[in-house]
């Protein structure tokens, strides 16, 4: 009649993550992959239970702790939001491992982390501060032109840095949190006509993350963003995929050298900072944020519930 499901909650400059560390499905055998797409396919009830209302909220971001694969890795990984699995979160990793280390399951030091893109090197700093090297990030098209109904013609950058994203530099929004509803119409509309185009990453891949870009307002930055990400939420955090996305474009247009450190301010003032390693096909990114632990909690279904499996559309 009840199930209950073991979490703990941080926020990683302001973007929550909600780690599930008992009670959830089993997902079989394979690759990370694979048991994301059981997860999205057998036991999508149990991901909108996790992170929708009346638990959860359009921005939280659920990371399912799985055992690792290889005995290299600390532990294996699925992220989900609001409306279905996720390939991998920048700001989800940090708060992963910042849970990890409430845990007791790591020490301050470097370790894997499997997710269903590849695996991620993490560093844990002290009990806060992460950095972590994210999987290959290119560019996949510069100058992508896309008309917006109402809006206009909007150019950008469509790029790869762990989700998809479309990165507009030019444009006349001004990226303050009073302005949130606006930029979220925005994006939105951005994203809704690049799908109605057919503009789109690599393979066909859906483009699901907008990305605006404006000078920052704190000095010591080097810009400031504003990311929709795909349940239609904003992220609170700079966003450690769309940064990656942001610094692999950089680098191509020869603003940014290896080893040179990007700060990237978010919409609402917390910061990562950034750098790149150049390989073939692209550049791997470092980014540096923090996490705090927000709470430790049991979730509850009630089978007579009838909002036990979250509320969706």
């Amino acid at each position: 009649m009840v199930q209950r499901i073991g979490v703990i909650d941080s926020n990683t400059g302001g973007e929550p993550t909600r780690v599930v560390i008992s009670g959830g499905p089993n997902l079989g055998s394979g690759s990370l992959i694979d048991q994301r797409e059981r997860l999205r396919t057998q036991f999508d009830e149990f991901r909108s239970a996790v992170v929708n209302e009346p638990r959860g909220s359009d921005v939280m971001v659920g990371a399912l702790l799985l055992p690792p694969q290889s005995p290299e890795a600390v532990a294996g990984v699925i992220f989900f939001n609001n409306v279905g699995p996720l390939g991998m979160c920048g700001h989800g990793t940090i708060g992963v491992a910042v849970t990890l280390r409430a845990l007791k399951r790591i020490e301050p030091g470097k370790h894997l982390l499997e997710t269903p893109v590849g695996v991620v090197e993490f560093e844990l700093l002290n009990d806060h501060e992460v950095r972590f090297s994210n999987v290959l990030s290119y560019r996949f098209a510069k100058d992508v032109s896309v008309d917006v109904p109402s809006l206009g013609s909007f150019t950008g950058d469509i790029a790869w840095g762990g989700n998809w994203f479309f990165l507009i530099n030019d444009h006349s929004f001004d990226l303050k949190l009073a302005n949130v509803e606006e930029l979220t119409s925005v994006t939105w509309k951005i994203r809704k006509a690049l799908a109605a185009q057919g503009i789109c990453g690599a393979n066909g891949a859906e483009i699901d993350h907008i990305e605006l870009f404006g000078p920052p307002l704190d000095p010591s930055n080097d810009s400031r963003n504003f990311v929709l990400c795909p349940g239609k939420a904003y992220d609170r955090s700079p966003c450690g995929t769309g940064t990656s996305a942001k610094l692999a474009c950089l680098y191509e247009d020869g603003k940014l050298k290896p080893g040179d450190l990007f700060r990237q301010e978010s919409i609402i003032g917390s910061v990562f900072a950034g750098s790149v390693q150049p390989v073939e096909g692209g550049v791997i990114p470092t980014i540096t944020g923090t996490a705090f632990v927000n709470a430790e909690s049991t979730l509850i279904l009630n089978a007579n519930d009838p909002f036990r499996f979250g509320i969706r559309p």
